[in-house]
């Protein structure tokens, strides 16, 4: 693994509002500052979800390495870097104190310890895979691509600002959805799936998008936290886990679908382009057409 930024969604509305969903991967040690962007949506991977051993042979095989390893100053960054001799002695302490990890987990594994614990001691040296959706890209890159930023989110942000720049964006109608990790295949299985139903032609893209392919995609985009939605395909279980997400009050996944701003979803006296749905401008998230959705369990009290 490796920093990499991937579109899996890229729509404009109507009213010229792009919207984009990126999977990110980047060292799991800038997670804290990727997360400090409100105006994203995202699900990340979960130390606590991924069995200890794949844990174990993942920083084994793979592991994150810095890749800037800069000489000692005040402030909060490094300005220059150690010379070649001391990069390769930083490297060598880095892996070193990757095998002691190793050696405590297996350690806490002997006493029974739970991997939402033990996991926990192997993440400075993981990657981390995240899927973000937003609108609102320009302050994100401005400071995270400036010179000033970490190094390792950096790059990253590099990554995801050109991955944007070119991407062209697929023109949606009202009504129509935002639907990342999903494939022209699963359209025409939805499809196929819809008919042998016998529902209705007239209106069947709108119902088999709503009752199909969006609870599709939110599983798929709740997946990230297991690591598992790459490549697999199963409908019904990706249905399955939208389901049990909303009825426990996981919502975040929620957030990554939407539709462009029209009619009633629209607030009088604002242009669609300039109104806000959540964290979003000009679309709303699926997750806003939910009632209750700020607290689910409160809600169905």
């Amino acid at each position: 693994m490796t920093h990499s930024a991937k579109i899996l969604a890229h729509s404009i509305s109507p009213d010229g509002v792009p919207l984009a969903t990126m999977e990110v991967v980047f060292p799991r040690i800038v997670l804290a500052e990727f997360n400090t962007h409100r105006m994203f949506s995202r699900n990340s991977a979960s130390s606590r979800a991924i069995p200890v051993e794949k844990m174990i042979s993942m920083v084994q095989e793979h592991p994150y390495i810095p890749t800037h390893w800069g000489r000692n100053q005040k402030g909060m960054q490094a300005e220059r870097e150690v010379d070649e001799f001391d990069a390769r002695r930083a490297r060598d302490a880095w892996l070193h104190a990757r095998d002691w990890a190793v050696n405590g987990v297996s350690s806490l594994m002997s006493l029974d310890i739970h991997k939402q614990i033990t996991n926990r001691l192997l993440e400075p040296f993981m990657w981390h895979t995240v899927i973000v959706t937003a609108t609102e890209w320009e302050n994100f890159f401005n400071l995270r691509c400036h010179p000033a930023a970490h190094p390792e989110i950096r790059k990253v942000a590099e990554l995801m600002r050109d991955a944007l720049a070119a991407s062209t964006p697929v023109e949606l109608k009202y009504g129509e959805w935002h639907l990342p990790l999903i494939n022209e295949q699963d359209i025409a299985e939805a499809f196929k799936l819809a008919r042998e139903m016998n529902l209705p032609e007239e209106g069947l893209p709108a119902r088999v998008e709503h009752s199909i392919l969006v609870p599709v995609s939110v599983g798929r985009c709740a997946r990230v936290s297991y690591l598992t939605h790459d490549g697999k395909r199963d409908r019904d279980a990706d249905i399955k886990l939208h389901d049990d997400l909303l009825k426990n009050g996981h919502m975040s996944p929620f957030e990554h679908v939407a539709t462009p701003i029209t009619g009633g979803l629209a607030m009088p006296g604002y242009e669609p382009e300039n109104q806000f749905r959540g964290n979003v401008r000009g679309w709303v998230q699926y997750r806003k057409t939910i009632q209750g959705e700020e607290d689910m369990l409160r809600a169905r009290r």
